[in-house]
């Protein structure tokens, strides 16, 4: 096939635009701008733009398909040209559902701890020498590429995504993918720009359990009530199989499960990522893989990037997290104190819901299980998002008492370079604080 990427850039676009081209089809694509790691990417497998911008020249009539991501806008001048050509444009999630509709589809779905689990079931799959075609939103150790379309497997692994599918197409990226297998993890109110109710966003999941194929297996966290309503509530013709923690306990910081060969040590830690492991253990059972091999593969899984990852050269630990939503962050903090005891919380401050003034009472607590909580924004960044201007006043309101805001980054890195007496570090964003170097501040602790 020919294929042309529209927003070739975004982090599942262009391990979507490798994929095909490791498959041997000829494949384009442009973007405004892109950032590392996908130029860097897209630039050693030939296919990054020659230049940033757009150009109707790229759209003709002898392409198979368009892909178009998120990133453009509907009056986008390539996207104008292929409607106005009639050619056949698909948003990622579409085309991900086109090329697995005959295979079984796992899908992961859920508010938080999505691509945890999927590389849990990818790691535990890889593990056992049982390859599967895959979707998954971060880089993995001993993965190449985060798609894979033609394993030779019967199966479709991806995850779930409830943001929109694109700028044409406004359902949420998971209605798509019709699993036959899913698990979701939780739900916890995100994406306060498109939903902006709380009510609205749990109605996506009511809808999105509609799309389960009729028989298929859905996986739930019992100990979430919302889901938990949602799931007896509902009236598909689907198999539930609910899950909770596993038994475990913590010894001189490892965290150990109990097994039917006895208690493991995990190289991960943290309630959520418990939650997580149980729910991937399910998934696998579902796919035919043996309880006691997704023990053996699940006691060498160290994470997926950016998820509770630790930073190398410092002599406490200090990690690097995704988390950005008030549950992610709360569950990554509680996960942090639970294991090391004294800790320091920093969060940035960095999506749309994040910086809503309206969103920010959601954030209430969610930093008490640390000794020291710190949270940061840019000022930028909200003209950026043309959101209402926000003081840090605003923002020690919305978090509580004995939290300590920056607004200025050059500050918040000085005041960093101390560690004081804390015994570990965690430092969430789904942004990159804007430009600090991390790995060079936090290697002289």
């Amino acid at each position: 096939m020919r294929v042309h990427f529209i927003a070739i850039g975004g982090s599942a676009m262009h391990n979507l635009a490798i994929a095909l081209h490791n498959s041997g089809h000829e494949v384009s694509g442009s973007d405004d701008q892109i950032f590392e790691p996908s130029r860097s990417r897209l630039a050693a497998k030939g296919l990054l733009p020659a230049a940033e911008g757009w150009d109707e020249s790229n759209i003709s009539t002898d392409l198979d398909a368009i892909i178009l991501g998120m990133h453009a806008r509907k009056d986008n001048p390539e996207l104008l040209k292929a409607q106005a050509l009639d050619l056949n444009i698909f948003s990622y999630p579409e085309f991900l559902y086109e090329v697995s509709k005959d295979m079984t589809r796992v899908v992961i779905a859920g508010s938080h701890g999505k691509t945890t689990t999927t590389a849990m079931v990818l790691h535990a799959m890889q593990h056992a020498g049982m390859s599967t075609n895959y979707m998954v939103g971060a880089q993995l150790e001993g993965f190449d590429c985060m798609v894979e379309l033609e394993s030779g497997s019967d199966f479709m692994v991806m995850e779930g995504d409830e943001y929109l599918s694109s700028p044409i197409d406004l359902r949420p990226k998971f209605h798509l993918y019709r699993p036959n297998i899913t698990v979701i993890t939780g739900i916890a109110w995100d994406h306060i720009n498109v939903f902006p109710t709380f009510e609205s966003y749990v109605d996506q999941f009511k809808q999105y359990i509609d799309t389960i194929e009729p028989g298929g297996a859905l996986i739930y966290n019992e100990n979430d009530p919302v889901l938990k309503e949602l799931v007896e509530q509902s009236d598909a013709p689907v198999k539930r199989f609910p899950y909770s923690l596993p038994e475990h306990f913590i010894d001189e910081g490892t965290t150990f499960i109990e097994t039917a060969e006895g208690a493991m040590p995990l190289q991960v830690f943290g309630k959520h990522n418990l939650s997580n492991l149980e729910a991937a253990r399910w998934i696998c059972l579902e796919m035919g893989l043996q309880e006691d091999d997704f023990h053996d593969a699940i006691a060498s899984f160290t994470g997926a990037q950016n998820r509770m990852q630790r930073l190398a050269g410092s002599s406490i630990p200090v990690f690097r997290d995704f988390a950005h939503a008030p549950s992610k962050v709360q569950a990554a903090v509680a996960a942090l104190a639970e294991q090391y005891g004294d800790v320091r919380a920093v969060l940035e401050l960095h999506t749309f819901s994040s910086l809503n003034p309206e969103f920010i009472p959601q954030y209430k607590g969610v930093l008490d299980p640390a000794q020291e909580r710190w949270v940061y924004y840019s000022p930028q960044a909200v003209s950026h998002k043309k959101l209402p201007p926000l003081s840090k006043e605003d923002v020690q309101s919305a978090f509580g008492e004995g939290v300590v805001v920056f607004d200025d980054a050059q500050e918040l890195a000085k005041a960093l370079e101390s560690k004081g007496a804390i015994k570990a570090v965690v430092m969430m964003s789904s942004g990159n604080f804007s430009g600090i170097d991390l790995g060079s501040l936090f290697a002289s602790y």
